[in-house]
């Protein structure tokens, strides 16, 4: 390696550096207004805000393909868990659907797809087939009719929220949701984090993850709303077991009195990573 490609990559790797403390600096600051704004601003602040995030960010990681390949496969190994649940015919719905690639993916097999967010800045230019559709959110409501959808899903939405936003969309889940009917939760764990912009600055979330969940807060949640045969999806790769919250909640009492960096490196260890680095819970509506 020649001495002006190493003095090539330190620059790239400054303007790197530059880059990501810029994009920290504008999230952290329009995060601060979403978690000071009262209720019904939110109402219109989370649109707003996360279009201004787009616009002043323009390299920010949603606009763009996500190429590499650790990105592709844990795509396609949570398409095949999805599918593992849908059933011929069914109406999936994608909450938070960001470029909705992973919503568009899903038209093949289900009998309609809806995709919800709060912003279309991402998809602008999209052209989505026949059993397709878009529908903004709020933040909270969920813009389709009563009893109506077979699937819900989301993936990395619930940290998005303001904590006091989650019980009304999770309520607005379950009521969209049919008899017998299913929603699929991931989101990182708390322990584990932080999972936005503010990871490397600051020891808790401050970006747009308003609050990163534990096990517990989020299964408490799910059955205040109603929902039962609450499971979580532990495992790695693609190959997963559902078990019983209270076998994850134990190990999360044993981890609480620890600082977050302690936590947070447990957390990554091999083993403990399979539960601990992201959780997947699946609920159902009863029938």
């Amino acid at each position: 390696m020649t001495r002006s490609t190493k003095a090539g990559d330190g620059r790239a790797t400054a303007r790197a550096a530059e880059l990501t403390h810029a994009h920290y600096l504008i999230e952290k600051a329009l995060a601060e207004r979403l978690r000071s704004a009262p209720r019904e601003e939110r109402r219109h602040l989370y649109r707003e805000l996360y279009d201004e995030l787009f616009q002043r960010v323009p390299d920010h990681s949603q606009l763009h393909n996500k190429a590499s390949s650790d990105v592709r496969e844990r795509h396609w190994r949570e398409l095949a868990l999805v599918r593992g649940l849908l059933r011929p015919g069914a109406v999936f719905m994608e909450l938070g659907a960001g470029d909705c690639q992973f919503a568009l993916e899903l038209a093949q097999d289900a009998g309609q797809v809806i995709a919800v967010d709060v912003s279309t800045e991402i998809v602008k230019d999209l052209l989505p087939p026949a059993n397709f559709s878009l529908l903004l959110s709020d933040g909270c409501n969920v813009p389709v009719p009563p009893a109506s959808v077979d699937l819900a899903y989301s993936n990395q939405l619930i940290e998005h929220l303001h904590p006091e936003d989650v019980r009304a969309q999770l309520q607005a889940i379950f009521t969209a949701l049919r008899r017998g009917g299913r929603y699929l939760c991931l989101t990182p764990h708390r322990y584990t984090g932080p999972h936005d912009i503010s990871r490397g600055f600051d020891d808790v979330a401050t970006g747009f993850h308003l609050h990163e969940y534990t096990s517990r807060e989020l299964c408490a949640l799910m059955r205040e709303c109603g929902f039962v045969a609450i499971r979580q999806l532990v495992g790695a790769r693609g190959r997963y077991l559902a078990v019983p919250p209270l076998l994850v909640t134990l190990l999360e009492g044993l981890l609480a009195p620890l600082p977050q960096r302690v936590r947070r490196r447990l957390g990554n260890l091999p083993g403990l990573r399979m539960v601990l680095h992201r959780l997947m819970i699946t609920a159902r509506r009863p029938d």
